[in-house]
This record gives C-alpha cells, sequence and structure tokens, in this order.
C-alpha cells in the first residue's frame, strides 16, 4: 500500500513476524531491502507488477543493514533488475557482499559462547542468503536521495543494530522509514506478542539512535516487523525503544555484581526472564547482553577475560 505520497510499503509474513519492505517512486524508483532470497519472486516483483511498475525501471536498491532477511533477495532482484545499482552503508558491506563472512562474523559467533540457533534456524538462515551481489556503491549517512521533483529522501546512518545500519528520512510528509534501527521492547509475531529480543551490538550507538529518531519526532514510523506507526504511537515506540536499554543495562550491572563473575550463557538464563521472556531466537539477546557488559568493561567495573572456551565478565565494583 502507499503510506505516504510516493512511499509504497509491500507487505508480506516472515515465518512468525509480520516483515515490510519498501518502494519509493517519482521520475525514479527505488526499494528498500531485499528480504530473503525467495521474497522477490513471490512478493517484491508482483507488487511492482501491481502498481504498474516493471522490475527494470528500478534505479536503485539500498540495502538498510546486513541482515539475511534485509539483503537474502540480492541475487534475485540483480537478476531480475541488472541495471539498478545496488548500494548500503560502507560498515556493512563487507558483511552484504560475504555470505561465509556474515555467517561467521554475524550469526557464528553465538556458537563459541555456548548460545548457538537450533539447527533447524541455523540452516534457514544459510538457506535464505541467495547467491553474492557486489555493492555498486557504497554510503556514509547525509546523502541526499533526489527522486524526482517531488520525492527526495536523506540517508541516516543509524547504528547500533549493526554498525551500518541506515534509513531514510523524508521531511515533507515526516516519515523515517527505519526497518530494524529501533526494535521497541522486543520483535512482535502476528497477534502483537513480543516473542523474540531487540538485538543491538553497540548499546550506546543504539540508544544515540533512538534519540536521533525521537529528535526527528517523525509523523510516520516505518519499521520492516512492525505495523504503521504514526504520531504518539510512534512516540511511543521509541520511548520503548530506549527504555528497554535503560532496563538491560541494569540487569546486567545487578546480575554480575550479584554473582561477580557470569559467561553468556548463565547471563542469558537469568536475564531472559527479566526481560522478555523471549521464546524465538532468545539467543539473539546475548548481543544485546554483551554490549551491556561491554559498557562494564569501558567504565572499569568489570574485565572480560577469555575463560576456556567461553567468554567470562568479572566483576571489579
Amino acid at each position: 500500500m502507499e503510506v505516504a505520497s510516493g512511499i509504497h510499503r509491500i507487505e508480506s509474513v516472515l515465518g512468525p513476524r509480520p516483515f515490510s519492505q519498501y518502494l519509493l517512486r517519482d521520475e525514479r524508483a527505488f526499494l528498500v531491502d531485499t528480504g530473503v532470497a525467495e521474497t522477490p519472486g513471490k512478493v517484491i516483483l508482483p507488487y511492482l507488477g501491481s502498481v504498474g511498475l516493471s522490475v527494470e525501471e528500478l534505479d536503485l536498491v539500498l540495502i538498510t543493514h546486513a541482515d539475511v532477511d534485509h539483503f537474502g533477495g540480492n541475487g534475485a532482484l540483480r537478476e531480475a533488475a541488472p541495471g539498478a545499482l545496488f548500494c548500503a552503508h560502507i560498515a556493512d558491506a563487507p558483511w552484504i557482499e560475504d555470505r561465509e563472512r556474515i555467517l561467521r562474523e554475524r550469526y557464528g559467533w553465538y556458537a563459541g559462547e555456548g548460545v548457538d540457533y537450533p539447527p533447524d534456524v541455523g540452516e534457514w538462515l544459510r538457506e535464505s542468503l541467495g547467491p553474492e551481489v557486489p555493492l555498486d556503491l557504497c554510503l556514509s549517512g547525509g546523502e541526499v536521495l533526489r527522486l524526482g521533483p517531488e520525492l527526495a529522501v536523506e540517508v541516516l546512518h543509524l547504528p547500533g543494530h549493526s554498525p551500518g545500519h541506515i534509513g531514510l528520512w523524508e521531511p515533507s510528509s515526516g516519515c523515517a522509514i527505519v526497518t530494524d534501527a529501533v526494535l521497541g521492547r522486543g520483535l512482535l509475531d502476528m497477534e502483537g506478542r513480543v516473542i523474540s529480543p531487540p538485538p543491538y551490538f553497540d548499546a550506546g550507538a543504539y540508544e544515540a539512535t533512538v534519540r536521533l529518531l525521537q529528535g526527528l519526532s517523525p509523523r510516520l514510523l516505518l519499521t520492516a516487523h512492525y505495523r504503521v506507526m504514526e504520531g504518539e504511537e510512534a512516540r511511543r515506540f521509541l520511548d520503548e525503544s530506549l527504555e528497554f536499554v535503560q532496563r538491560a543495562r541494569r540487569v546486567v550491572a545487578a546480575v554480575l555484581e550479584e554473582r561477580r563473575e557470569v559467561d553468556l550463557r548463565g547471563l542469558l538464563e537469568l536475564a531472559n526472564p527479566e526481560l522478555g521472556p523471549f521464546t524465538v531466537m532468545g539467543n539473539e539477546l546475548a548481543g544485546t547482553l554483551r554490549a551491556h557488559l561491554r559498557e562494564l568493561v569501558a567504565e572499569g567495573r568489570a574485565r572480560e577475560v577469555r575463560g576456556g572456551s567461553r567468554t567470562v565478565w568479572r566483576f571489579l565494583g
């Protein structure tokens, strides 16, 4: 559906969760995210046809960040639209362009800490990645992309969930396309229940991203896994995103002070009931917890030590 002038939301379902990509269209057209390997054929290309746009007319494919459900369809889109330019933030480009690297560095590190994905999820992650597609253009944030006389958007660098997460700001409508840059209290199923944690890997950067978006006060907040949010609902969602960071920070500090030493598996078992509980991909809370442990290390309140096969954090006071 067209949610603002020239901005279309392409909706589907991914497993238990809502799922969206975006089409921006004026004299030129570009797509925001490509989904998983099957999303272009099943969802995106049919939607383009329904609004009278040939896939060959796509000028740009913008990947907001390096998660398989946001760029796994790159191969299928490249085949369908060979003339389109593919772009992403320079910090996420190495993962987007290299299947084995993202599987190893973004998704594979959990196993080394004893909190791996279930085997079926690990297999799904691999299958959701299509062929590797090199990027044509790397962004850094601050660029203005003009699609025509009626539509221009600014690229926002929104790190935290990933180092190079980007979004788009359209000032005339007050529309912010942020996909996974902010994640409220967690990811939702189709009935609106929180089922998965909000994973971020740099707590300070994620917090700064939330505050940046709060400062913009978007009239329309567009994400990948939540319904369209307007006005007060968008403000509440951003507030909830910030409140989760603050609550997670307190929980991690309290557990470490009480236990004096923790590894991620033990911390996850204690923190999940306090912050969730999260029943789907709950292991991804470990990235969030590690981000807050590293804050404590930076403050001189903890020490990170590789102990045997796993990392442990020791309380220093």
